[in-house]
C-alpha cells in the first residue's frame, strides 16, 4: 500500500498558494510581476541581422506595456536621438542608420524592465565626400558663400539639401542653391540674399552620416561641421569705362588705381558683373595655354589676386603700363602697376566682391565659375534650392 500523504501535500500546496495570493495582496505586487517577466519585455527593432540595410531611421517596438526610453549606440560611441510614440508602444530615431556601423539597442519600460538587441548596417560600396568653403575659423569677405562640392554626383539633392543646417548670429536671410562647379562636379552654395553684414558668424551642421546620395554616388559616412566670421565690409568697383578700379570700404573709396581690363570684342576681354576673390596667391607663373589663348604668354605674375576659376585675376602688370587707365588691352584679367597691385593686395580679403561695370565685358561668369551666383537676381537663385 502507498503511505497516506495527499493531506499533507495538499495542505502543503494550499498554504504557499495562500502565501502567494497574500503577497499579491499587498505592496509588493509589482515587483512579483516584474519577476514573472517584465525585466525581460519582448521588443522588436526593424534592422536587424549583419547586412542591415542603412538609410531609415530605427523603430523598436514594445509588444506589450509601455517603452520608457531607448538607447541607440553606434561604433565609437555614437547615439542616435529619437522619441517614443504618445501610446507608448513605438520608439523612432530622429536620423537613419549610418551604413557599416554596429548599433547596440537598449530598451526600459515604464515597470522598470529592459531588453537588449543588436544589428549591423552594411557597408557602404562607394562613399560620397565633399569639400567645403570658406575653410573652418577662417575670416571672410561679404560676398564669399557657403560652398559644398561634392566628389560624386548627388542625385537625391533635397534630402541631402534638407541636412544641411545654417545658422547665423543675427539670422541672415538666405538660400541654397545647386550648381556645377567649374570641373563639373555637384555643388551647393548657401548665398545670403544681399551681402553679408560685417561681423557676422556662420556655421553649417551638416548632418550627412546615414544619407544615400543616389544613383553612382554613394553614401556619407560621416558628419561635417564648419563656421567662420564675415571681416570688413569692403568691395573693389571696376571701372571698364574709366579703366579705374576702386577699394570701397564701409561705403567709402579708400582708393582709386587706373588699371587696364581685357581687350574687348573677344576671348581676351574681361568678366563683367561681380566676381568674388576666391585666393590671394602672390607671385604664380601664368601660361596662355592653360586658358585657351594659345602660346600668347608665359610669364611670372606678382601680387595676383584669384577672381574666377577660367583664370580672371586682378595682379601686378608692369609690362602693361603704358594702358593703365586709358585702354584696356590685357588677356582677360585686371591689371596695374607693381605699387598699386602691392597695395590692393594688401587690402583686400578672400570673399570681397569685385563689381566689373561698363561696356566691353564678354557677360558675366557662370555661378560655378567661382563664386558668380551674385549675377542671378535673389529669385533666381532661390530657385536653384532643391526643397522650392
Amino acid at each position: 500500500m502507498r503511505p497516506r500523504r495527499t493531506g499533507a501535500a495538499t495542505t502543503a500546496a494550499g498554504l504557499a498558494a495562500l502565501t502567494a495570493a497574500l503577497t499579491a495582496c499587498s505592496g509588493g505586487g509589482s515587483a512579483g510581476a516584474a519577476d514573472m517577466g517584465a525585466d525581460k519585455p519582448e521588443i522588436s527593432v526593424n534592422l536587424r541581422g549583419e547586412q542591415a540595410k542603412a538609410g531609415s531611421p530605427v523603430v523598436v517596438k514594445l509588444a506589450d506595456g509601455r517603452l520608457k526610453q531607448v538607447g541607440v549606440t553606434g561604433t565609437e560611441g555614437a547615439k542616435l536621438t529619437g522619441k517614443v510614440s504618445a501610446n507608448g508602444t513605438t520608439w523612432t530615431s530622429d536620423r537613419a542608420a549610418a551604413p557599416g556601423t554596429s548599433y547596440k539597442v537598449e530598451a526600459e519600460t515604464d515597470q522598470g524592465g529592459s531588453a537588449t538587441a543588436s544589428f549591423k548596417t552594411a557597408a557602404p560600396e562607394q562613399v560620397n565626400k565633399l569639400t567645403l568653403a570658406p575653410g573652418k575659423g577662417t575670416t571672410v569677405g561679404v560676398a564669399h558663400p557657403l560652398s559644398v562640392v561634392f566628389d560624386h554626383p548627388v542625385k537625391n539633392k533635397a534630402d541631402v539639401e534638407k541636412h544641411l543646417k545654417v545658422t547665423t548670429s543675427n539670422d541672415t536671410t538666405g538660400s541654397w542653391g545647386w550648381i556645377k562647379n567649374y570641373d563639373g562636379r555637384d555643388r551647393v552654395d548657401w548665398r545670403p540674399k544681399e551681402y553679408w553684414k560685417s561681423g557676422t558668424k556662420v556655421k553649417l551642421d551638416a548632418q550627412l552620416n546615414g544619407v544615400d546620395s543616389g544613383a553612382d554616388g554613394g553614401w556619407f559616412v560621416r558628419d561635417y561641421v564648419t563656421g567662420f566670421t564675415v571681416g570688413k565690409s569692403q568691395k573693389v568697383k571696376v571701372d571698364l569705362d574709366s579703366k579705374q578700379a576702386t577699394l570701397v570700404r564701409d561705403g567709402q573709396n579708400a582708393k582709386t588705381v587706373p588699371m587696364s581690363a581685357g581687350t574687348p570684342g573677344g576671348e581676351k576681354a574681361s568678366w563683367g558683373g561681380t566676381s568674388v576673390l576666391m585666393a590671394k596667391e602672390g607671385t604664380i607663373n601664368m601660361r596662355s595655354e592653360t586658358v585657351g589663348l594659345g602660346d600668347a604668354y608665359d610669364k611670372m605674375v606678382d601680387n595676383s589676386m584669384r577672381l574666377t576659376w577660367s583664370g580672371m585675376y586682378a595682379h601686378a602688370a608692369p609690362w602693361n603700363a603704358a594702358y593703365f587707365g586709358n585702354t584696356n588691352h590685357s588677356s582677360g584679367c585686371i591689371g596695374m602697376s607693381d605699387a598699386d597691385a602691392s597695395w590692393l593686395y594688401d587690402q583686400v580679403q578672400v570673399g570681397d566682391p569685385f563689381e566689373v561695370s561698363g561696356s566691353g565685358s564678354k557677360g558675366v561668369p557662370d555661378p560655378g565659375n567661382g563664386y558668380g551666383e551674385w549675377n542671378l537676381s535673389w529669385a533666381d537663385w532661390q530657385a536653384k534650392s532643391a526643397l522650392r
